[in-house]
């Protein structure tokens, strides 16, 4: 049974959504990936919100760009936490977008990712459920590690063989 219902407006998010799913895939959390539009769609969207929580969905994360209604409207009508995933286009390149998702009304929050941040949306995704799953925090301590360790590796090689032929060899 999928933990997390991922939801964009559009065909064309998916790109960036992949981040989410990426992470969710690596910690191992189910998801259920769907397109449904606020505007286009008003009636589906809302029916997706409502029997989330009935799916045993435990968290949504929504990704629209420019008006980007999608994360609210779902949140108004789930008590389920809601992501927001700001995506970048249009004229203002996500800032719209991001601004829409931010900026919900009291009562209706919705958590918000920077512009595109759909990989840190899976994260956070990921700490939500981790805090009644002991294997997913599990796992979210072992990708910590693993960044750690990626850096610790990265300076260790630059002091090694200096910034020119580090940049060299990127």
């Amino acid at each position: 049974m999928a933990k997390v219902m991922i939801v964009v407006g559009s065909d064309s998010d998916l790109p960036v959504i992949k981040g989410a799913t990426d992470v969710l895939r690596q910690l191992e959390i189910s998801y259920e990936l769907r397109i449904s539009s606020a505007h286009r769609l008003p009636e589906q969207t809302a029916l997706l919100a409502r029997e989330a929580e009935e799916k045993g969905i435990q968290v949504i994360i929504a990704g629209a760009g420019m008006a980007a209604h999608l994360p609210g409207v779902i949140a108004a009508y789930t008590t389920i936490p809601v992501i927001g995933v700001p995506i970048q286009g249009g004229a203002l390149q996500g800032v719209d977008a991001l601004y829409s998702i931010v900026q919900m009304p009291k009562g209706i929050p919705v958590a918000t990712v920077a512009i595109n941040g759909a990989y840190n949306a899976g994260i956070l995704a990921g700490q939500m459920i981790a805090l009644t799953n002991p294997d997913i925090a599990k796992r979210l301590k072992q990708m910590r590690r693993a960044m750690a360790d990626e850096v610790k590796a990265k300076d260790q090689r630059l002091q090694e063989i200096g910034i020119e032929q580090y940049i060299e060899q990127r």
